[in-house]
C-alpha cells in the first residue's frame, strides 16, 4: 500500500503530525491471543508518546453469552465511554498500531468505523516500523483530556452464522486465518484468505500492485450482483479479529466486506453446524459466483 492512504498511515507522516503539533489520538492495540493482560504490561514497557493503552478483550468485546464466541461485539454506550476514555472527540483523527502488523488495530479500527468514525488510520507495521525508523518509545503513562465522541454504531455491515453459511454455500465467504487452522476446521465452503499473508517480509502491508494482483478477483466489476447479505463477500477468523484488518485490507481497494463477528469460535461451539477439515479452495475466479 502506499505509506499513507484512507486506511493506513505511515510512520513518516505520523511522526511529522506529532513534531508540528499535529498529533492524533494514538491508541496502542497490543494483544497476545496467547496471553491474555499481555498488552498493558507491554505498554507500560514503552510506547509511541502519547498514546493510550486499549484493551481488546475488556474495551473492544465484552463478555460473551454461550454460543456468541470470544469476542462478541461491545455494547454501543460501553463502547462510546471508551472512545471518550481515550480522548476522542467529534473531530479527531485517530491511529491505532499493534506490534502484529495491523491484525489486532484492525479490531479497532472496525469498530470504530463501525460506530461511526471516519478519520481512523492503522500505522503500516505497527511499533516494530515506529522502533525501526529510530523514533523513540515513552514510559510515561497517558492520562487524556475525556473526550465527547458521540457514537453511531452499525456502519459497517456484519452478518450472523445462517448468513455466513449462505455466504460459504456461494463461495463468498472468506477464512481469514492461517491455513493450519483453516485446515483443522473451517466452515465448509468457506475460502482460505489468510489476512497475514496481505504483509510483506518487513510487517508493512503488500505495494497496492501486489494487493490488487491478490484479490483481482474482488475488484469492482467482478463482484456478485445479487449477494446473500449487506455485502458482496464476507470474512471470519477465530474470534472477530483478525477477520476485522482483512476488512481494512479490502476497504483500501473499494472491496465491501462484511464481518462476521462471532466467526469459528462461535460456529465451532454449535452443536448444529458442521464443520469441513483439511485444505480447501483458495482464491480463484472461478470459485466466485459473478452473477449473483
Amino acid at each position: 500500500m502506499p505509506e499513507t492512504s484512507h486506511i493506513t498511515i505511515g510512520v513518516a507522516e505520523l511522526a511529522d503530525r506529532i513534531a508540528d503539533g499535529r498529533r492524533p489520538v494514538l491508541l496502542d492495540v497490543r494483544y497476545d491471543p496467547q496471553r491474555e493482560g499481555s498488552g498493558h504490561a507491554a505498554f507500560a514497557q514503552g510506547h509511541i508518546p502519547g498514546a493510550v493503552h486499549v484493551d481488546l478483550p475488556g474495551e473492544l468485546a465484552r463478555p460473551g453469552r454461550p454460543g456468541e464466541g470470544r469476542h462478541p461485539l461491545p455494547e454501543p454506550g460501553d463502547l462510546q465511554a471508551s472512545a471518550r476514555r481515550w480522548g476522542i472527540n467529534e473531530d479527531s483523527d485517530i491511529v491505532v498500531y499493534d506490534t502484529r502488523a495491523g491484525l489486532s488495530a484492525g479490531r479497532a479500527w472496525w469498530l470504530l468505523r463501525w460506530a461511526g468514525l471516519e478519520s481512523v488510520r492503522i500505522l503500516d507495521g505497527g511499533l516494530g516500523a515506529w522502533t525501526a525508523a529510530g523514533h523513540p518509545l515513552s514510559l510515561e503513562p497517558s492520562a487524556p483530556l475525556p473526550g465527547d465522541v458521540v457514537l453511531t454504531p452499525d456502519r459497517l455491515p456484519v452478518i450472523d452464522a445462517d448468513q455466513a453459511a449462505e455466504y460459504a454455500r456461494r463461495g463468498l465467504l472468506f477464512d481469514a486465518r492461517g491455513t493450519d487452522a483453516y485446515e483443522r476446521g473451517h466452515i465448509p465452503g468457506a475460502l482460505s484468505l489468510p489476512a497475514a499473508a496481505n504483509l510483506g517480509e518487513a510487517g508493512t502491508l503488500l505495494d497496492p500492485e501486489a494487493l490488487r494482483a491478490r484479490y483481482a478477483a474482488l475488484l469492482p466489476g467482478r463482484q456478485p450482483q445479487r449477494p446473500p447479505g449487506p455485502a458482496p463477500f464476507a470474512v471470519y477468523c477465530g474470534s472477530g479479529v483478525a477477520a476485522a484488518f482483512q476488512v481494512s485490507v479490502l476497504a483500501a481497494l473499494d472491496i465491501p466486506v462484511a464481518l462476521y463477528p462471532g466467526s469459528w469460535s462461535a460456529w465451532s461451539a454449535d452443536p448444529r453446524r458442521e464443520a469441513a477439515l483439511g485444505p480447501g479452495p483458495g482464491l480463484d475466479p472461478a470459485d466466485l459466483e459473478s452473477g449473483g
